[in-house]
């Protein structure tokens, strides 16, 4: 592999005030180019992630020699996870490119196209909840993530599985309970409903809860995995059945990869999620959510009407996304001079 003779980061919100701002990288090596996304919270500050890329990441990696993506992530020290996704896609997308590959068989991945699932954002009223969902499913969607919280959980799940019996349906309960004797009747009441996971139930932290609900429910309990060394203890444990691959939060392709052949040899189901609304970081979840492990439709589409920043965009047609195999990387050009108009905030970085 060439080395790394530049780094360009751009921090790019969306036009006319919407509101999606994103971390964008892009790595350059000989003749190639390779991006990556990392999200802004909805809050606007990046927090650590730029500062880690900007003070740590991003001079590491100018000139350094490496063979594997792999290499980049155990040579550097990456920091804030959700700035280090940005870096390994990064480095994947290049690599890849550089040697003519699709990302989605570099990674692994055996599919060719992926069923598309979508969240319904919280809503104070079941008729609203509905009209998502319903627009979801018009859409072609097959799984649909609907956010749950004490007082707001058997009502919403009950009017959406009457409407839906066939709809594999996650309750993410976002950490919202605990073992209460209150909480712990909900959380069981909630297997009637035949979902295809509950995400989230207690804290982060908290494997045996979730351990011990995952004896007394027949649903698949997803807990929050953040690192490999959860999963592996969440593993140990039997916390659960199920594991939602969040990029951001794991870290980029490397370790969700890692995370997906982990759970896939337990037998758990797994579904992904990319980050970001540029479309770079739905696209390196197509190419994740290729892997066989892969059981349940994949949060992996660009917002429907927005602008387009990579070409083709990741729509869905009809709840399905193909998973791009003719073109090196992650398979989409980049709009690299409509991002560097909108951008904000700049670093640049070479040899």
């Amino acid at each position: 592999m060439p080395r790394i003779h530049g780094c360009d980061v751009y921090r790019v919100a969306m036009p006319r005030g919407r509101r999606p701002e994103s971390v964008l990288v892009r790595l350059a090596g000989g003749d190639a180019v390779g991006w990556g996304e990392m999200a802004v919270p909805g809050s606007g500050d990046p927090g650590r992630g730029w500062a880690d890329i900007e003070e740590r990441m991003a001079p590491a990696l100018v000139g350094l020699e490496w063979d594997r993506p792999e290499d980049v992530s155990a040579a550097a020290d990456f920091g804030a996870r959700e700035a280090a996704a940005a870096i390994d896609t990064a480095c994947w997308d290049l690599w890849c490119r550089t040697r003519g590959l699709p990302l989605a068989h570099a990674l692994g991945g055996t599919r060719t196209s992926i069923v598309t699932g979508a969240r319904i954002s919280p809503e104070p009223m079941l008729d609203t909840v509905a009209a998502r969902v319903n627009r979801a499913v018009g859409a072609g969607h097959t799984r649909v993530t609907l956010d749950i919280r004490p007082g707001w959980d058997i009502e919403p799940v009950r009017a959406i599985r009457q409407a839906y019996p066939a709809l594999a349906l996650v309750a993410d309960a976002g950490h919202s309970y605990t073992e209460s004797p209150e909480h712990m009747a909900v959380l069981e009441g909630l297997d009637a409903y035949g979902l295809a996971a509950v995400e989230r139930p207690f804290p982060a932290g908290d494997l045996a809860a979730h351990a011990r609900l995952q004896l007394r429910v027949g649903t698949a309990v997803a807990p929050a995995v953040g690192d490999l060394e959860t999963l592996d203890a969440a593993l140990t444990l039997e916390a659960g059945r199920a594991l939602h691959l969040r990029l951001d939060l794991l870290g980029g392709l490397t370790a969700a990869r890692s995370a997906h052949d982990l759970a896939y040899a337990a037998g758990w189901d797994v579904w992904c999620s990319g980050c970001g609304a540029f479309g770079i970081g739905q696209a390196a979840a197509v190419a994740l959510a290729s892997l066989p492990g892969c059981t349940l439709p994949s949060d992996v589409t660009d917002p429907a009407g927005g602008p387009v920043f990579v070409t083709p965009p990741v729509r869905s047609s009809g709840g399905v996304v193909g998973v791009p195999l003719t073109q090196p990387g992650l398979g989409h050009e980049v709009d690299d001079e409509r991002i560097d108009r909108l951008a904000t905030r700049r670093l640049r970085l070479s040899a």
